[in-house]
This record gives structure tokens, sequence and C-alpha cells, in this order.
């Protein structure tokens, strides 16, 4: 069969599927993309013949690219504005799909493929798959430079494409159209691989796109990729179950692999069989609901109150399907109890062994599965389970505190903006958020329903996630209200896919928190001695510094400029109105709420861990001084757990 790489290679993906438990579906979806010169003539030709505007573009509910599975005999194009939004996009759906069913991203040469760096390296710090389709420079340099070449003296076969190497699990350039062939196989075998998955680039020069070539018929055969359940090693099993039966205060901490895995039965089997707490990290919030009796809440810099002491006092922490991040561990100061010892239950080695932890190596499920078995018959003491219980109680009178917004005519504080939204959403609502102070006050605050309604991105914690991420979410939950929380900071970053969530119809609902700046930033700046420097958003003053007037920025003026229906409010009962009138509606719909800064009583309570921040040693500055005081005395916790 005599075709153009580049229609080989969409041939290819959409003959690609995926199988675990028993359930197939297709593992490339759709392909976003934004054309130039270096991908118009190959890739976006190719999705031309292969109909993107046709029925193959189209999912349930006229949604582009539908739901996990697509048509078959075709390959849905998304029409995207910023090429590193694309491929947030791609990440949403890619999760909310539990890895299963993946987006491809096409980009020009240039400052498109460029464009990319940022969204791969989230994509492969989070560990979702998303394949990356940029054009390249001519591979038969037929001139030399041509139009956005990076001439390297020294080597002559690097071009930009190739700053996606350290953040691409698998990087392959396609510089002959055979070398298709076994670089497409590596490929689905990497974004389907449960350990090694995150961002897979294929770079692909602009005149290979184009050639001609004699295909093997076998390379488009229906090809079913099996995503494995690795069971664990039956000595490593057994170590474990003994370490069970021999803790006091035993606490589990349940990460990101918890989902993916679709572990949340097994957990909450597993906790009720033997009554030990549970706590969270960001990407695994969500895996118990928060009315499970052994849900103590997030952990870490952004946890509870009730796990952080309960994480203190533990000695054995069994860490599920987690990377056991700074954040979590409040940079190695949190696990503070001397006969501390850890389990590190994990599909991938690496993270099993952390914190000199005894290794389970296995999925999470089946893993969780067996060692409920091999330790049957353990329970923690019932004084034990009674203590965090009432704890637990106790945080949630500080929740309903800080989220209770008793005063309809005043301005919501970001607490309160929570507590409204809570009110409103039900266990079918996903709430997105990635960056600013949100990630804090929802990991404390947020009440998540269901497994997969918390979708905060804090591996990467990148500015400018949220919309596109809301669109790939909402194109693979069709009929499902998706929410996109954004502080103004995070606004300004990436506002560009709302036109796409207009252009298709996917009604998204943004919520604009306007707090005058980088309040986050700021926050963090004011703690460790900077005083705030060069984080609001104001106007200069005579001195040079940013301490003017407030900028007069009107983002939902600009959301209502790129096509939104767009609600203002000022006071929490516009707010509460707002909030029911954008859930209800079928279109893609902002509401902007400018919020007032916390006081002791509406705040959010403290953070309850602490996080390595380096303070400047020396400094002239007072409150540079007293921060770095405050800094000797955290860091001095710090412990090697070896």
């Amino acid at each position: 069969m005599r075709l153009t790489v580049a229609q080989a290679l969409v041939r290819f993906l959409a003959a690609q599927y995926t199988e675990r438990d028993g359930r197939r579906q297709r593992l490339i979806a759709a392909t976003w993309g934004i054309f130039g010169h270096g991908n118009v003539a190959g890739i976006g030709q190719a999705l031309l013949e292969s109909g993107p505007g046709g029925a193959a573009g189209r999912g349930p509910g006229g949604m582009p690219g539908g739901a996990p599975g697509g048509a078959p005999g075709g390959m849905p194009f998304l029409q995207g504005r910023n090429e590193q939004a694309m491929v947030h996009a791609a990440v949403g759906y890619a999760r909310q799909c539990g890895r299963l069913s993946a987006h491809a991203v096409t980009t020009s040469i240039g400052p498109g493929a460029t464009n990319l760096v940022t969204g791969a390296a989230l994509a492969t710090i989070n560990r979702i798959p998303v394949l990356l389709l940029p054009g390249d420079t001519f591979a038969t340099r037929p001139a030399d430079p041509v139009l956005q070449q990076l001439e390297v003296p020294y080597a002559g076969d690097i071009s930009v494409n190739d700053t996606l190497r350290p953040v691409s699990r698998h990087f392959d350039r396609i510089t002959r159209p055979e070398a298709l062939i076994p670089a497409a196989l590596q490929a689905m075998r990497v974004l389907t691989d449960p350990v090694q998955t995150g961002a897979v680039t294929l770079a692909l020069p602009q005149d290979v796109q184009a050639e001609a070539y004699e295909w093997p018929p076998e390379f488009f055969a229906e090809r079913v990729w099996a995503v494995r359940r690795p069971r664990p090693d039956r000595d490593e099993l057994a170590r474990a179950a003994e370490a069970v039966r021999g803790s006091a205060r035993p606490l589990i901490v349940a990460g990101g692999g918890i989902r993916h895995s679709a572990a949340q039965t097994a957990l909450a089997e597993f906790a009720e069989a033997t009554g030990i707490p549970v706590a969270c990290t960001q990407a695994g919030k969500g895996a118990l609901p928060y009315d499970h009796p052994a849900d103590v809440g997030g952990i870490g810099h952004t946890g509870t109150a009730t796990a952080d002491g309960l994480a203190r006092g533990a000695d054995l922490v069994i860490a599920a399907g987690t990377r056991l991040t700074d954040f979590t561990t409040a940079s190695g100061t949190l696990f503070q109890n001397p006969a501390v010892r850890f389990l590190g239950l994990n599909l991938d080695p690496y993270d099993a062994h952390k914190l000199a932890g005894q290794p389970v190596v296995c999925d999470a499920r089946v893993g969780l599965e067996d060692l409920r078995a091999a330790a049957a018959g353990y329970r923690v003491d019932p004084g034990y389970e009674t203590a965090y219980k009432e704890k637990k109680s106790g945080w949630e009178l500080l929740v309903d505190r800080a989220c209770a917004a008793p005063d309809e005519d005043a301005a919501p504080t970001q607490a309160q903006v929570l507590g409204l939204l809570d009110a409103v959403v039900g266990a079918e609502d996903i709430l997105i958020n990635a960056a600013g102070s949100l990630p804090g006050d929802l990991h404390k605050l947020w009440r998540a329903r269901s497994a997969d309604q918390y979708h905060v991105e804090y591996g990467y914690s990148c500015m400018g996630y949220e919309i596109p991420a809301a669109i790939g979410v909402a194109l693979a939950a069709p009929g499902r209200p998706v929410w996109a929380l954004v502080g103004d900071g995070t606004y300004l970053m990436n506002p560009t896919e709302l036109v796409t969530a207009v252009q298709e119809g996917v009604p998204i609902k943004v919520v604009i928190l306007d707090n005058h700046g980088y309040a986050s930033i700021g926050g963090l700046s004011g703690a460790v001695g900077a005083e705030g420097f060069g984080t609001a958003y104001r106007f200069r003053a005579d001195d040079g510094s940013y301490t003017g007037a407030p900028l007069p920025l009107d983002l939902a003026a600009n959301a209502a400029s790129l096509g939104m229906a767009v609600i203002r409010t000022r006071t929490i009962g516009d707010l509460r109105k707002a909030l029911a009138e954008a859930r209800a509606a079928d279109r893609p719909t902002c509401v902007y709420a400018q919020t007032r800064t916390p006081d002791t009583v509406s705040g959010p309570p403290p953070a309850q861990a602490w996080w390595d921040v380096p303070v400047a040693e020396t400094a002239t500055r007072k409150s540079a001084a007293a921060a770095r005081e405050e800094y000797d005395r955290q860091a001095a916790q710090r412990r090697r757990h070896l």
C-alpha cells in the first residue's frame, strides 16, 4: 500500500487499542493540531484525508473526539490555539480515561515544536500518556539553514526538537520512511506502559512526512496493547504482611497510582478490614470519598491536621502508588517516629524503594488485594481507630468554619468560594486546578465525593493547565459538569483555549478568582522574608516599586471577548446564584469573582507541616533575618530515613 509517511502514521494510529480487565478502547482517540510549514502538507494533509470533519471526528453528543473508544477507521481532529495548551488538553483527556486512551498533538517546526516542552514535562512528570508529533527540519538538507533551523556548529543533526528529549519518556526522529515502522511500535509500547508512560515524541522532518513508501498491510492491522497488572513477589508480599501485623500505628498514604490502577475499591476494602487510616496526596485525593470512616484527608504541607498528626506518630507507612514528593513528606520532616518504617507498594521499583522502604513492586489494585489476604486477621487497636476518627471530626468543624459564608453582601474569601461551590456540585462534577494558592486550599478543604471529582495537577503545578485540561476532561466525560478553577495570574498565562471550548461547544465552567496578582507566591514571599516583592498587579510607585494603584484589569471582559458567557459577581449572594447558573448552562460559561483577603475567622487553617523553601543565609532586612531563624528551626527536624 503506497502512502506518505504522514498518511501511514495516521492510519496506523487509528488501528491501535488498549485492553485492561476485559475492556477495550482506542489508544489514540483524536489528534490536536496547529498547522504550519513543518506539518501542513504532511500530517495536515493526512488528517484531511482521514475525514476530520466527518463522522469520524465527532463523538457522543456531537463532541469532537468523543468518549474513550472513538470511531473506527478515521482520526478525529481538534483545532487548538496554543501548542502547550493542546498538550494540557490531551493530558486532561488521558487522565480522565485512566491512561487507557490518549490524544496526539501535532505542531509545525520551530516555535510550534518548542512550545510543546512545558506540556511534555507536565505529562512525563505526572506519568500521563500523550503522543507528540512535531514537524522537524529537512532530513535531506536541500538548503542549509532552512527557516527556523537551529544551527549548531558541532552537530549537524540537532534541531530545536532535541529540547524535547529530557522531558519525553521516548524520543525518535523519523529520517527515513521505513524507520516509522519500528518507531511507531515503540511509541505505542511506551504510551501503554503503566510505569514508563508519559510524553512520547516522534519528530517528523517535513520532507519525510510527505515522502511516499510501499507499506506492508500488516502495519495497519488492528493491534491491541494489553495493559498489565503485575502481582507482588511472594517473598515481598510475605515481608509486607509481617510488617503490617507488627505495626501499632500504621498509616496508608494513597497516591495517584490508586487512581491510575482503579484501585479505589481495593483500598476501601483493605482499610475496612484493617482499620488503618488513609491519607492522600494531591494526586490521590478522592481515592476514598471524604465521608469514608478511614479517610483522614490530605497529607503533608497542604494536608490536614489529622493526617499530619498521624504521620508524625506512625510506626509503619504504607506508601501506595505515590512518588513521595517533598510536599507529601514535608521536605523530610513529617515522619518523626524513631521506629517508623515504610512499605513502598508501587509499580515502579524506583518509587517503591524511596525512604529506604521495603518494596512491594506490583499493580496497586492487585497488591492491596493480596496484602489484605496475606495480613488477614490483623486490625488496629480500637483506641487508635477511635482517636483518629475523633480528630477527623474536629478537622471537619474547621472546614465548616473556613467555608461558611453567612454575609450575603460581603465579598467572598477563596475558602468561601469553595464552600459555595461545594453546595452546588454533585458527585458527577469534576474540579480542575493546578497552581496558585488553590491547590493548598483544595487539598485541605475540599470534600471529594467521587473517585475522579478531584483533578489537581500538582506534579508540575503548571499555571495555565486548568482551562485546556477541562476541555480534555469534558471530551472524555461528556455530559458531566467540568469546572476549571483559576486565579487571575493563571488565567492571564493561558486563556486561549476558551476559544476552542466556544468553537466546539464544550460546556466547561470556568471560575476566575481575581485576587489582584500572584497571591500564592506573594504569600510565600512574605513568609520567607522577600516581602511580597514583584508579586502584586500594581502600577509602579514614585520610588519605582510595584506598590502603586491596582492595575485596571477586566478579566471578565477578556473572557467575554473570547466568546464565553460571563457572569460577574461581587458578593457572596451574587456568587451563590452565579455558580448554580453556570452549572446548569449548556454553553461554555465563566464566573468572575473578586475575592477578599481571608481573616482569622474565615481563612483556611494554616499549613500543618513544613515545606523547604531556602531562605537567604545572610541579609540586611529584618524580615529575611527572622525568616532564616524560622527556616533553621524547621530544617533541624529533617530526617534521613535509612
